[in-house]
């Protein structure tokens, strides 16, 4: 296998352990039924550090980026190859390789979001709630209003992005597995600790449109909408937060060392 299909199989393998653990991790605190019905924010933000953690455990050969808004920020950083230098997976950036790292982490999303609603069949299917079904698999804001939870999207992705270049710098090759996977799963719980209430940090457009397609084509019981009004911020926020990260990078990270 060349590099490309490499770093495609590791992203979708990385992405889709991360969806899988944290959309887990969401339904065992919320669906009716559950072990840890009741667990709290913290619970799921912890259990989305985690997924995180698995993630990148798996997907080092790409370096691990798991996010469009990563791989997105990178670009915008001005990075001429991805992958993981230290195993010779790397592959040039080009038009080909970022669609294939958002195509792979896309497919990855959908797929985890399937194996975690069947390891949950029978809770879904006891949970009377339809938005707590659709809040397993994507997200929703506290208070909708579009304009402020694109921005906090924004800042999130924003840090994230930040960071996880900030940390490359000083490692090998780009993504998330530059921080490390002990570093960046520490990172996402205080960004969720810190910036998720108004919007539940989706901060990444493959982690909910990929699970929002999920629910629209699983036969979820009494599942009702998808909400796809609201698909854009998701989607859209991370995206404009990751390349302002990557361009900011570019300017301030030689300055601050």
């Amino acid at each position: 296998m060349d590099n490309l299909g490499i770093v495609f199989l590791s992203e979708l393998v990385g992405t889709a352990m991360l969806v899988l653990l944290g959309g887990g991790v969401v339904a065992n605190v919320i669906l009716a039924k559950t072990k840890g019905f009741g667990g709290g924010t913290l619970m799921i933000n912890f259990g989305w550090g985690l997924a995180v953690f698995a993630g990148v455990i798996v997907s080092y050969a790409s370096g691990a980026h798991l996010n469009p808004a990563v791989t997105l920020g990178l670009v915008a950083s001005g990075a001429e190859e991805f992958g993981n230098p230290a195993m010779g997976t790397t592959v040039a950036v080009s038009v080909v390789s970022v669609l294939a790292y958002i195509a792979a982490q896309l497919i990855g999303a959908i797929i985890g979001a399937v194996v975690m609603w069947l390891g949950y069949k029978q809770h879904f299917d006891a949970e009377p709630d339809a938005a707590t079904k659709l809040g397993v698999f994507s997200t929703g804001p506290a208070i909708r209003s579009y304009g402020w939870n694109l921005v906090t999207e924004i800042i999130a992705t924003f840090v994230l992005v930040f960071v996880v270049i900030g940390f490359g710098r000083n490692g090998d090759g780009g993504g998330l597995a530059a921080l490390g996977a002990l570093p960046v799963a520490l990172l996402v719980i205080g960004i969720g600790a810190s910036l998720g209430g108004p919007t539940g940090y989706a901060i990444n457009p493959a982690r909910d449109l990929g699970p929002r397609i999920a629910h629209f084509f699983l036969p979820i019981k009494g599942k009702g909408g998808s909400d796809w009004s609201y698909s854009w911020v998701p989607v859209v926020g991370p995206i404009i937060g990751g390349v302002l990260a990557g361009l900011a990078s570019t300017a301030l990270l030689p300055i601050l060392g």
